[in-house]
C-alpha cells in the first residue's frame, strides 16, 4: 500500500543519510577537530563549512541566532576546549542578519501574534542593530569568561554578497 503523504525535507535528509552511510568510516573522523579550532556562528544557512574554507572534522561549529555568545554556547565551547581540545575560537556574524532587522520588542510582538500564544519562559532573541559592534561585544562577553584563560579569541563579518570575511578589531 502506497502512502499519500508529501516528501518532507527531512524525508530528503534520511534518503541521503542512506547513500551516506555505506561509506561512512569512524576510523577516518573524531570529535576533536583537527585544526584546534571552534566557531561560534549564526545559523544563517549562508555561513557553512565551505564559506569559511573548512572541512568537515576541521572545527566544532556552535551555531545559534545571531552567532551570539550565550550560556549555552560558552558551556560547548568550553567542552570543545577542556574535553576535545580547542585552543582558538573565531566569532563569525554575517551582513544582512534577521536580528538586525527588528528590536527585541518587535520580535516578541511578532511571535506571540504567529504563535497565538505568550512565552510560557523567557526568551531573548538578543536582537542588535550594528554587526561589527555585536561581534566585539561577543568577543567581549567571550574573553570575561574565567574559564576561557589563553584561549586566542578573533571575531568577523562574512559579508553575503561578496563572501568575504572581514576581521574585527576588538
Amino acid at each position: 500500500m502506497e502512502s499519500n503523504r508529501t516528501k518532507t525535507a527531512i524525508d530528503t535528509v534520511l534518503e541521503s543519510n542512506g547513500l551516506y552511510a555505506p561509506h561512512y568510516d569512524p576510523a577516518v573522523v573524531s570529535p576533536r577537530p583537527r585544526l584546534h579550532l571552534a566557531v561560534i556562528t549564526c545559523m544563517d544557512t549562508r555561513l557553512s563549512y565551505r564559506a569559511m574554507g573548512l572541512q568537515p572534522g576541521d572545527a566544532h561549529l556552535i551555531r545559534n541566532a545571531g552567532g551570539i555568545v550565550t550560556t549555552d554556547a560558552i558551556r560547548s565551547l568550553l567542552v570543545s576546549k577542556y574535553l576535545l581540545g580547542t585552543k582558538e575560537v573565531m566569532i563569525v556574524n554575517h551582513t544582512d542578519c534577521g536580528l538586525m532587522k527588528a528590536t527585541e520588542d518587535e520580535l516578541h510582538h511578532r511571535i506571540e501574534k504567529d504563535a497565538g500564544v505568550p512565552a510560557n519562559t523567557p526568551v531573548t532573541f538578543h536582537a542588535f542593530s550594528d554587526v561589527e559592534q555585536n561581534v566585539r561585544e561577543q568577543m567581549k562577553k567571550l574573553s570575561a569568561h574565567s574559564w576561557i584563560g589563553d584561549t586566542a579569541i578573533r571575531g568577523f563579518v562574512f559579508d553575503v554578497h561578496d563572501g568575504r570575511l572581514r576581521e574585527i578589531q576588538p
